[in-house]
C-alpha cells in the first residue's frame, strides 16, 4: 500500500491517477468480500500512513480532486442508483443487454471511472460493512483543513447544484404524472407542492451560484425546500394508502419508487452543499449508495424486486383477506367448513370420473390437454359457485394471513406472538377438517359412481390395467407420487397469486363498476341486477380466475411432460383418493389390506406434499412482500409446542364457545 502511495506522487495526469487509485482500492479490498475485519484493518492501515506522511495525503487529495475537476458528475448524482424514465420491461431488457454486451466506458463521466475503480461486483459489501467511525477516521487522516483557498475546485460544487436542478425538474414531472394524480384526486395540479418545489429550487440555485461567483460563503437556507419535500412525501403516503384500498399497478409502483429515490437523493445533495452542516455523514452515505448502484447496475433481479414489491404486497394482502375465511373460531364454523369441504368432495368424485373417461377417449394430445384443463377448471369454478372448499387451496391464502399477523420487528416474543400462535392453531384445525371433508366424501362418492356404472353397463369404469396404473401413481417414490404432488403444490401457490392479482386488478381498473354500468347488461337484466352482478365480480373475480388457471395448469402439465420427454405430472390428494375408489371397484371391490393401506399412505403423503409446498412458497412471498424474513417465525415453534401440550384438542376440534386469546404473561 505504501508503494502505491509513493507511485501516486509521480502521477502526471488523470489516467495515472485513475490507475493508482484503482490499485490502491485493490490493496484495500479483502480477499473475500465478507471478511469485514480485514477490510477495517486495511482502512486503518491507510489512515496510519496518511497521518505519518503529509506528502501521501497531499497527493491523494490531489489525485481525487483532479478526477472530480475534469469529469462530469451530474449523471452520477441523478442517474446512478435511480431508476430511469422507462418501463420495467425496458429496464430489464437494457440490463440484460448490458450483461451480454457491456457499454464502453466514457472517461469524461466520473460514474464510469467509479465503476473502473470499484470494478468487483461485490465491492459494495465490504465497503458497507466498514463502520462510519472508521470512515470518519479516514476523513480526519486526509486533513482536508490543509487545503489552500484555490485547491478545492468550484467545478465540484457547480456540478452538485446542476444535479439538484435536474432532480427538482424530474420530481415535479413525476409528481404530475396522470396516474399519481388519479390516485390523489383531492389535490389539483396548481396546488401541488411538486410545482412550487421546482420554482423555489431554481431561486435557491441562482442565489447560491451568485455567491460562488462573488467568492462568498453561500448562506442560503434550504429548510423551506425540505418542508416542500416533506409535503411531497405526504402526498406519496396518501397515494400509497389509496392504492392499498383501490388496487395498484406496476406503472404506479414504478412512478412512486422513482419519486422516492429522487427525493432521497435530493435531500442528500442538500446536506452536501450546505456549508454550515458537517459533510462526513452524507458523503459516506452517498459514497456507499453510488458504489452499490454501480456494482448492481446490470442486476435484473433488483429491478424486478423493486418494481413488483408493492404489487406483491397487494396480491398477498388480497390473499390474506381471503385467508380469513379459511380459519374457524367456533364449533359451528368448524362444522360448516367440514360441510363445505364435503360438498367439494362430491364434485371431485364426478370430476375424477370425467377425467378417466377423457383419457379413455384417446383424443389427440393437445385436444386431450384442453379437455383435461376444462374439466379441472370448470369443476373448480363450480366448487366455488356452490360455496364449497377445496382443502389444498387453503395454504396459499392462510400463509398470507399468518404473514400479515406477524408482529412488528422488535416486539417481545410472548406478547407479540401470542395472537399469531392462536391464528396458527385455528389454521391447523381448519385445514385438517377440510382435508377430512374432501377425502371422506370423494372416496364414497367415487365408489358409488363406480358401482352404479358397473350395475348399468356390466363393465367397470376402469380396467384392471388402468387400476394398477392408478395405484402405482400413488407410490411416493417409485410412482413419483411425492415429486408430482410437489408440482401440484407449486400450481396451488401460483393459483393463490393469480387470485390476489385479479382481485387487485378488479379494484384498480374498477371492473365491477364498469360491468354494472354496461348499457346492454342494464337493458337485459335491469339496473339492480347489473349492480348485484358487479358486486359479485368484485368479491369473486380473483377466486374464479385462480380456480380457472389452476385447472388449466393441472390439465396441461402432463401433456407438457410428454412433449418435453420429462416425467412431469401432477398428483392432488382429493383426486388421488377418488382414484383409489375407482381402482377398488375395478378389482371387484376387493383389494388386499396391505395394498389398500399403502394406497392410503400414498394419498396422505401426496396431501402433505401439496399442502407443505404451497404453504412454504406462499409464506415466503408474503414475508418478502412485507420485507420480513422466515427466521422471524422461529419463536413460534416453541410457543406452538407449549400450546399443544397445554390443550392439544384445540389443534383438532374447535371450541364450542369462542374465547378471546389472552396475552402470555411477561417474563
Amino acid at each position: 500500500m505504501e508503494v502505491l502511495l509513493r507511485q501516486m506522487q509521480h502521477s502526471q495526469n488523470d489516467q495515472d491517477s485513475l490507475s493508482v487509485l484503482t490499485q490502491l482500492v485493490a490493496a484495500l479490498r479483502p480477499a473475500k468480500s465478507h471478511d469485514h475485519v480485514a477490510a477495517i484493518n486495511n482502512i486503518r492501515a491507510l489512515c496510519y500512513l496518511l497521518e505519518q506522511h503529509p506528502d501521501y495525503r497531499a497527493w491523494l487529495r490531489k489525485a481525487l480532486f483532479a478526477l472530480l475537476d475534469n469529469t462530469r458528475q451530474v449523471d452520477l448524482y441523478t442517474e446512478t442508483g435511480i431508476l430511469l424514465n422507462e418501463s420495467m420491461v425496458t429496464a430489464v431488457k437494457r440490463r440484460i443487454g448490458a450483461k451480454l454486451l457491456p457499454p464502453i466506458s466514457n472517461p469524461e463521466h466520473f460514474s464510469d471511472l467509479l465503476g473502473q475503480i470499484f470494478h468487483r461486483r461485490d465491492d459494495y459489501q465490504w465497503l458497507d460493512a466498514i463502520p462510519d467511525e472508521v470512515w470518519h477516521e479516514l476523513g480526519r487522516a486526509a486533513h482536508m483543513e490543509e487545503l489552500g483557498p484555490g485547491e478545492l475546485p468550484p467545478h465540484i460544487r457547480l456540478q452538485q447544484l446542476e444535479a439538484i436542478q435536474v432532480l427538482s425538474c424530474r420530481i415535479s414531472a413525476i409528481g404530475l404524472e396522470p396516474e399519481i394524480i388519479r390516485n390523489h384526486p383531492e389535490v389539483e395540479r396548481f396546488e401541488s407542492p411538486f410545482v412550487r418545489l421546482n420554482a423555489e429550487i431554481l431561486a435557491y440555485i441562482e442565489k447560491y451560484r451568485h455567491d460562488l461567483t462573488a467568492r462568498r460563503v453561500p448562506d442560503e437556507d434550504h429548510r423551506h425546500l425540505l418542508v416542500l419535500l416533506s409535503q411531497c412525501e405526504t402526498i406519496m403516503g396518501k397515494v400509497w394508502r389509496y392504492a392499498s384500498k383501490n388496487g395498484v399497478s406496476v406503472s404506479l409502483t414504478y412512478h412512486l419508487l422513482r419519486l422516492k429515490q429522487h427525493i432521497d437523493r435530493l435531500k442528500l445533495l442538500f446536506e452536501l452543499v450546505d456549508p454550515t452542516a458537517p459533510h462526513g455523514p452524507p458523503l459516506i452515505r452517498l459514497f456507499k449508495e453510488l458504489v452499490k448502484a454501480e456494482n448492481r447496475k446490470t442486476s435484473v433481479t433488483d429491478v424486478m424486486r423493486e418494481n413488483t414489491e408493492l404489487l406483491a404486497l397487494q396480491i398477498t394482502e388480497h390473499a390474506s383477506h381471503t385467508g380469513e375465511h379459511y380459519t374457524t373460531d367456533s364449533r359451528g364454523e368448524w362444522m360448516g367448513m367440514f360441510r363445505s369441504a364435503a360438498g367439494a368432495g362430491v364434485v371431485v368424485g364426478f370430476m375424477a370420473l370425467i377425467k378417466i373417461l377423457i383419457a379413455k377417449a384417446h383424443l389427440p394430445l393437445l385436444l386431450e390437454a384442453f379437455a383435461f384443463s376444462m374439466n379441472y377448471a370448470l369443476g373448480f369454478m363450480l366448487v366455488h359457485l356452490l360455496h364449497c372448499t377445496i382443502a389444498t387451496k387453503q395454504p396459499a391464502m392462510t400463509a398470507a394471513s399468518i404473514a400479515a399477523a406477524l408482529p412488528p420487528p422488535g416486539s417481545k416474543k410472548l406478547e407479540g406472538y401470542s395472537n399469531l400462535v392462536e391464528l396458527i392453531v385455528k389454521v391447523i384445525r381448519t385445514q385438517l377438517i377440510a382435508i377430512l371433508g374432501n377425502v371422506a366424501l370423494a372416496m364414497p362418492v367415487a365408489l358409488a359412481i363406480a358401482w352404479f356404472w358397473w350395475q348399468q353397463t356390466g363393465v367397470h369404469v376402469v380396467g384392471l390395467e388402468k387400476a394398477d396404473h392408478l395405484l402405482n401413481d400413488l407410490k411416493p417414490l417409485t410412482g413419483l407420487g411425492v415429486p408430482h404432488a410437489a408440482i401440484a403444490g407449486v400450481c396451488l401457490f401460483l393459483a393463490g397469486l393469480i387470485s390476489g392479482y385479479y382481485d387487485n386488478k378488479a379494484l384498480y381498473n374498477r371492473i365491477p363498476e364498469r360491468i354494472a354500468a354496461l348499457p346492454l347488461l342494464n337493458r337485459l337484466f335491469g339496473e339492480r341486477r347489473s349492480q348485484q352482478f358487479g358486486r359479485y365480480i368484485e368479491h369473486n373475480l380473483g377466486a374464479l380466475a385462480g380456480n380457472f388457471y389452476f385447472g388449466c395448469m393441472l390439465g396441461c402439465i402432463g401433456t407438457v411432460g410428454i412433449l418435453l420427454g420429462l416425467p412431469i405430472d401432477i398428483r392432488h390428494i382429493t383426486f388421488s383418493a377418488a382414484n383409489v375408489s375407482y381402482a377398488l371397484a375395478a378389482n371387484d371391490f376387493v383389494l388386499p389390506w396391505w395394498t389398500l393401506g399403502w394406497a392410503m399412505l400414498g394419498v396422505a403423503l401426496i396431501g402433505a406434499t401439496n399442502l407443505i409446498t404451497s404453504f412454504v412458497l406462499a409464506l415466503w412471498v408474503a414475508l418478502r412482500s412485507r420485507k420480513r424474513r422466515l427466521g422471524e417465525l422461529r419463536p413460534v415453534v416453541g410457543l406452538l409446542w407449549r400450546r399443544f401440550w397445554h390443550k392439544p384438542i384445540d389443534f383438532l376440534i374447535a371450541p364450542k364457545v369462542v374465547t378471546e386469546p389472552k396475552d402470555e404473561p411477561k417474563p
